[in-house]
């Protein structure tokens, strides 16, 4: 499936979900609902187990569909990185994930950074706000953005979680293999640049 697709069977999903929301009649309803099977068929072809299954998670969303975001927390010592290795590939990311509803940007960085390592941070500046789509980060089905801090620890233990495996601390000119879909060797490199000024303005899209 190619990049162009993906971001129209996305755009057709919001429609109908959006549609879904706000339509006033039976006969609008019914229209949005076979936008919705349609863009799940182009995704996952004819499969109609895989596309109930695809429709099922769909319908989970509500109101109007917007972007998720995402967090990701960059911590330096003495020009050193802090990543974590995700169990689920075996690579290595800067601490992050989705936010969580109630909480605000900082503390959900703070809070998946203590999760997935163990320490204790706090975010001090917010580098970028990245879409996901165009970074590198490979094909997704849900669009997404990711908002990346600059945190610095305040405590705690360097520990692995159900999540992560190990934790390290690593030179950013030898990285070792990044879990591109979470964070890439450009991005962290551009948040040592940022470490490094602090007076950099926030980079975005």
């Amino acid at each position: 499936m190619t990049d162009r697709t993906l971001e129209l069977v996305r755009r057709l999903h919001a429609l109908a979900r959006t549609g879904l929301h706000f339509c006033g009649n039976e006969y609008d309803r019914e229209r949005y609902v076979e936008i919705e099977r349609i863009a799940a068929e182009l995704l996952v072809g004819p499969s109609s187990v895989d596309r109930e299954a695809l429709l099922v998670l769909w319908s989970r969303e509500q109101g109007y569909v917007t972007p998720k975001v995402e967090v990701r927390g960059a911590v330096f010592r003495e020009g050193r990185v802090l990543l974590v290795r995700e169990a689920a590939d075996g690579r290595w990311t800067l601490p992050g994930g989705w936010a969580d509803v109630n909480e605000a940007p900082s503390q959900a960085v703070a809070k998946e950074i203590e999760q997935e390592s163990g320490l204790r941070a706090r975010a001090v500046k917010l580098a970028a706000l990245y879409d996901r789509s165009r970074h590198g980060h490979g094909e997704s089905l849900h669009h997404s953005w990711k908002a990346f801090f600059l945190c610095e620890v305040t405590g705690g233990e360097a520990r692995g979680s159900y999540e992560t495996d190990a934790v390290g601390f690593f030179d950013p000119a030898g990285l070792p293999p990044m879990s591109l879909g979470r964070s890439t060797p450009r991005q962290v490199a551009r948040m040592l640049e940022h470490w490094r000024q602090p007076g950099l303005a926030t980079d975005f899209d």
